[in-house]
């Protein structure tokens, strides 16, 4: 079967290889296993990516250029209406190619792929990453998308948590980015944790607004203000990353911050197994990768209190509101006083989280697909994913 991923994510072509943001990439991988043919249509710029992209290590995979467009000026709206008849014309060519396609939602390009794909096949699938649950300040497009995937759309459509009263092809689902060779590993580091002499906080993911990553670092200034010795490590890249350099050295804690930029994986298991606790207080999320590649190395999880990674948190880790600086800052001097307090909480988070490997994501997509398509898929074994 040709399979067609329909994303937003935008893609690099560089030096004859294909690249995106790490965890999509390294996700696409396990796709383009159960496939012999996978195009992406998606906007892509050919020029070298950023420092969070990887390269595709699956030879089988090619991209279908699509418009890049959208954002939340008016302007970036009339540009968006003006460029969408040539992506839904450019949609329409490459899934009459495909046996098969999976629409990654939301974005303005899974809205369109979400609308136009059940014209087009009977094997459909797919996936929203977002909260599934509907949050504060949802734009009208993401409320829409939803309505779409509930209705229209004629497949599995896999989303993080379980919420009742949904229709029967709306699918619980997980994810992750760690191997079962890797989950070793993190059963290793949080068998072995021991506390140290300064609580060392971690962050891992894109540097962009919503992801609160200012409060943490205003949080462990109030901290290290009542003594706590917390010290912080950033490792990603983004949009803004520069006012948080800024923001830190305004806070007097530079000295405490540690920005790494965009890192390969292998970097991001080392911090995992030299870091105490994972801070991710983001608006919204579905299940996020950091935050169950932390758990299952054992850390501490602090994270928002919003959709699915709340259950995540039950009895596993320490949820509080976006934003909450007072409640952060608590969470941060707490654990510098009272490190014993929170091994069973650790230990709780490493054995849930140590369940998702990638084997059995892939194993649990083969098994999806097979029982809604009424087909049989390549049982491959899983191929080394790149480390770039």
């Amino acid at each position: 079967m040709k399979l067609l991923i329909v994303s937003h994510v935008i893609h690099f072509e560089h030096e004859g290889r294909f690249y995106a943001y790490g965890p999509y990439a390294r996700e696409i991988d396990l796709w383009a296993d159960l496939f012999p043919q996978v195009r992406i249509a998606c906007p892509l710029r050919r020029e070298a990516p950023p420092g969070d992209c990887v390269a595709f290590s699956r030879p089988n995979i090619a991209i279908v250029p699509l418009a890049e467009a959208g954002g939340e000026t008016f302007v970036s709206k009339l540009k968006l209406a003006a460029v969408t008849p040539a992506i839904v014309w450019d949609l329409g060519k490459a899934m009459l190619w495909a046996d098969a396609i999976h629409v990654r939602c939301p974005g303005n390009i899974g809205l369109l792929g979400a609308l136009l794909a059940p014209l087009f096949s009977r094997n459909l699938v797919a996936k929203y990453a977002g909260s599934w649950q509907q949050m504060p300040g949802d734009v009208f497009t993401t409320r829409l998308q939803r309505t779409i995937l509930r209705r229209w759309f004629k497949g599995p459509v896999t989303v993080y948590g379980e919420w009742p009263g949904e229709p029967e092809h709306i699918t619980s689902f997980f994810t992750s980015l760690t191997t079962e060779e890797q989950m070793n590993r993190a059963r290793r580091a949080a068998s072995g944790r021991e506390p140290s002499g300064e609580v060392r906080l971690l962050f891992t993911g894109r540097l962009s607004k919503a992801k609160n990553i200012d409060s943490m670092l205003e949080a462990a200034a109030r901290a290290r203000a009542q003594g706590a010795p917390v010290r912080c490590t950033i490792v990603g890249e983004g949009p803004e990353r520069g006012d948080l350099e800024a923001y830190a050295k305004r806070l007097g804690i530079e000295r405490h911050v540690e920005f790494t930029g965009g890192v390969d994986f292998e970097t991001v298991l080392r911090h995992l197994e030299r870091s105490d606790a994972l801070v991710l207080t983001s608006e919204s999320e579905g299940w996020p990768k950091s935050a169950a590649e932390a758990m299952a190395f054992g850390l501490v999880c602090i994270g928002s209190n919003r959709g699915f990674f709340q259950k995540m948190l039950e009895g596993r880790g320490i949820a509080i509101a976006p934003r909450d600086v007072e409640a952060l800052t608590a969470a941060f001097v707490d654990l510098a006083r009272h490190p014993a307090k929170y091994d069973e909480m650790r230990l709780r988070a490493a054995a849930w989280a140590q369940q998702f490997s990638m084997e059995g994501l892939r194993a649990a997509l083969r098994a999806l697909l097979e029982k809604h398509w009424s087909v049989e898929l390549p049982a491959v074994s899983l191929r080394e994913v790149s480390s770039e």
